[in-house]
């Protein structure tokens, strides 16, 4: 059976003597030296380092999420401006051909007639003197 130095309790009133001391029967075995993750009992668990892969990948959903919600929404805009567009385009036209038909003779004597007013009479002439 094994007996490891750090497994038995350390007092604390009086200094441990050492085992080397006390069994000189034993040889010294050369010690390995341990990294000093493994010396300072700091190792990286396997489920920390999946839970940090999965927040990385939904921060990277998140915000590939985000982008694409941006772009739809402003190709939605866009849409919704050239369909304005085109009805600006329509109601100008339309004002347009209004105005042409609008400012002939006929169509404004009938509009003053629709209004109420008549015809002038003949110009009244006054002699010079």
């Amino acid at each position: 059976m094994a007996v490891y130095e750090g497994a038995r309790p350390r007092t604390i009133a009086f200094p441990r003597r050492s085992r080397t001391a006390a069994e000189p029967t034993l040889p010294a075995l050369p010690r390995r030296r341990a990294r000093t993750t493994v010396r300072a009992h700091r190792s990286s668990s396997r489920p920390a380092l999946i839970l940090g892969a999965i927040v990385v990948a939904f921060m990277l959903a998140f915000f590939s999420l985000a982008q694409e919600v941006r772009v739809s929404a402003t190709s939605y805009d866009i849409g919704r401006l050239q369909v304005e567009q085109e009805r600006l385009d329509a109601r100008r036209q339309e004002l347009a051909s209004d105005l042409s038909r609008l400012g002939r003779e006929p169509a404004v004597r009938k509009l003053a007639i629709d209004a109420g007013l008549g015809q002038l009479r003949e110009p009244v002439i006054l002699p010079a003197r």
